[in-house]
């Protein structure tokens, strides 16, 4: 069984025990969060689509930790001659794991 969530803006395809990396959320490291925008699930009794989302069904996962990814350089030249400009970025994320589905 798999669901696809949304989360920060972005999708994110996820199952029981998953562990990946979303935008940073505002709880500390070992809180719960539980998504209720669930587009879509796949389970044993056939596929469900939301319209935008399915009601009543929810993912819980858990915070394991938080952090700064590791550093984008962003280069662009600009219409002077011999002029550059360098600026670097390093996005905040949350490492989270998912605990269950429910509601499917």
């Amino acid at each position: 069984m798999y669901a696809v969530i949304e989360a920060g803006g972005k999708q994110y395809k996820v199952k029981e025990g998953d562990l990946l990396k979303v935008d940073k959320l505002n709880v500390k490291s070992g809180d719960e969060v539980v998504f209720d925008k669930v587009l879509l699930l796949q389970s044993e009794k056939g596929l469900k689509i939301g319209n935008p989302y399915i009601e009543g069904l929810k993912v819980k996962a858990e915070v394991v930790e938080e952090g700064k990814d590791k550093k984008v350089l962003v280069y662009g030249p600009t219409s002077k001659k011999a002029v550059r400009r360098l600026k670097g970025h390093r996005q905040w994320y949350a490492k989270i794991r998912i605990r269950e589905i429910v509601g499917g």
